[in-house]
């Protein structure tokens, strides 16, 4: 599980991501990738983000895993559309007990969705599926949060 992962190294290797590259969509891309890479438990790592013309709507940005049919979700449906509705983190340790529910792969075992907040509105979420039941702990939960803080300065 995550204890094995040096959170404080891949949040300096998200830094130099955000650094780095020259548009906003390889860096968001870069961050899914060693995200996917260096976590086991990561099995599909992706950005969603609040639609232009729809508000209430997320729409599918970088990923990094299987094709998803969710390209769009509306707030309030999902982990995902819950997440971004209560602009909280959302951490589900077996989706097989969640009632609002949308499937990307019978694959799937839990998610995480973090949101990534600019001034106190969000403007997307990083979202985490696992093919293990309860692998997300505290440190992870803290982790992303890192993460999306630092995204947050670029979208």
């Amino acid at each position: 599980m995550s204890k094995n992962v040096d959170f404080d190294l891949l949040l300096s290797r998200v830094n130099e991501i955000i650094n780095d590259f020259q548009n906003e969509y390889e860096k968001l891309k870069s961050i899914c990738e060693l995200l996917k890479n260096n976590v086991d438990h990561y099995d599909w790592v992706g950005f969603y983000f609040v639609g232009n013309t729809e508000k209430n709507e997320l729409v599918l940005g970088p990923f990094v895993g299987e094709p998803t049919e969710h390209v769009k979700i509306k707030f309030g449906d999902g982990i995902c559309g819950q997440a971004a509705e209560m602009k909280d983190v959302f951490v589900v340790q077996d989706v097989s007990k969640e009632t609002n529910y949308l499937s990307c792969s019978p694959k799937v075992k839990s998610e995480i969705v973090v949101p990534i907040l600019k001034n106190g509105e969000i403007v997307g979420e990083l979202d985490i599926d696992s093919h293990k039941i309860e692998p997300f702990t505290e440190k992870d939960k803290l982790f992303l949060e890192k993460v999306c803080e630092i995204v947050a300065k670029i979208v």
